[in-house]
């Protein structure tokens, strides 16, 4: 697939590496000229792009009109707003998601058509509330309606699982370790890998579920 990323923040930067390691096509645009270069250095074979990706011509240039899913990861909600707006009315793209800065604006998001509106400071503020302990969470991702999600866990030195075999790790129900984050490694799990303190996880669970995987990675306080 061909990707179009507007923002090139921790989000951005960390879902371009990602798709481009699983072989898409990725162009990530962002307003910050230094940004921009620090990020050109770091992901090889990634287009990208200096400008406002609200502005019609920075999207012509990125070429969204041959898009499969355009990203809005920007810090303002408007923008990815805009973004995702012209990238369905402009650019017919098929499918639009966003990171929702405020849980406000979800209604916005909704009403202009978003078809992936990602509201992680909800999702991060439910776990707080239900008592799970966590030392750095992220969604990254909610597909198929919002039933399955995407996380990112910092690993600490408590945790229950540090030096353990990813096979003597029991998850909850309909749970997967995607990938170990390990300094500048990415590692592919499997039955015999071991993980370490200050590994980052990234994780996929049902939405439901969140606080359980959480605790099985990090444990309670």
């Amino acid at each position: 697939m061909y990707i179009v990323i507007a923002g090139g923040g921790r989000l951005g930067s960390l879902l371009a590496k990602k798709l481009k390691e699983d072989k898409h096509n990725v162009c990530l645009i962002d307003k910050s000229l230094r940004v921009c270069q620090k990020l050109a250095e770091e992901i090889k074979e990634v287009l990208v792009i200096n400008g406002d990706a609200s502005d019609p011509e920075v999207l012509k240039q990125a070429k969204a009109e041959k898009a499969d899913v355009v990203v809005g990861a920007t810090p303002a909600d408007e923008d990815n707003i805009i973004i995702c707006h012209l990238a369905k009315e402009m650019f017919k793209v098929r499918r639009t998601v966003a990171r929702i800065n405020d849980p406000k604006h979800l209604t916005f998001y909704k009403y202009m058509g978003v078809d992936a509106p990602i509201d992680s400071t909800s999702i991060i503020a439910r776990i707080v509330e239900e008592e799970a302990s966590f030392s750095d969470v992220m969604n990254l991702l909610s597909i198929k309606k919002g039933r399955l999600s995407i996380v990112r866990v910092d690993i600490p030195q408590e945790s229950p699982i540090i030096n353990k075999k990813i096979r003597e790790i029991k998850l909850p129900p309909n749970s997967v370790l995607i990938s170990i984050i390990r300094e500048t490694e990415i590692i592919i799990p499997r039955g015999d890998t071991e993980v370490l303190a200050d590994d980052e996880i990234i994780a996929a669970t049902l939405i439901d579920n969140e606080k359980d995987l959480i605790n099985s990675l990090i444990g309670k306080i």
